[in-house]
């Protein structure tokens, strides 16, 4: 995968994964690593699928509509991404927190509906609910902060509010943030992400 690492911190402490919307890249939300945790160390990622020559970290079969299969198989294949790119750059895979918009969201929430222990914590801006009906691991000690848009078009708040009751549903500690701007990524959300974090 091709990827972007700043060691801006120590090796034991805090990383935050970066995971951009379509169309985005691995510089996309390198700005974000700076509000959330300028002493953290950024692991950026651009997504290896393409639709219509955009980056995306899973296919989908329409708007709104995953491949459940693909999902699945790049979502191990980002997992164990992260087990390998830890041992090479060196930073302690225990301390990672996903910052995630839309689709770099949605895979990040699909590692936490399929690993435990996969993330320490995880902001997801505009996030779906990543898999219906199947069994989550134990999210216990794992820490997630939803910015979502009570006006998105493409994310319900209901979506919203689903997700948050599943990862508390999995023993994760889920706290929401409800803005206006339907599904734009906005300055005061990251703002709102930062003061949780912190």
């Amino acid at each position: 995968m091709k990827y972007i690492y700043e060691e801006k911190g120590t090796p034991e402490g805090p990383t935050l994964l970066l995971l951009h919307g379509t169309g985005g890249t691995e510089s996309d939300l390198l700005p974000l690593a700076d509000i959330i945790d300028p002493n953290a160390n950024v692991l950026s990622v651009r997504g290896n699928v393409l639709e219509n020559a955009m980056p995306r970290f899973f296919r989908r079969l329409e708007e709104g509509v995953f491949d459940e299969e693909d999902l699945i198989k790049r979502t191990e294949e980002l997992y164990e991404f992260l087990n390998e790119a830890s041992e090479k750059e060196g930073f302690d895979r225990k301390q990672v927190t996903a910052i995630g918009y839309s689709n770099g969201a949605n895979i990040a929430g699909s590692l936490l509906f399929h690993y435990k222990d996969s993330l320490q914590k995880a902001i997801l801006h505009h996030p779906m609910v990543p898999r219906k009906g199947i069994d989550l691991p134990d999210l216990t000690g794992t820490d997630v902060f939803i910015a979502a848009g009570n006006n998105d078009p493409m994310c319900s708040p209901e979506e919203a509010e689903e997700l948050q009751r599943l990862l508390t549903n999995a023993g994760a500690t889920v706290d929401i943030h409800w803005e206006s701007n339907g599904h734009q990524l906005t300055m005061s959300e990251v703002k709102a992400a930062a003061s949780w974090y912190a």
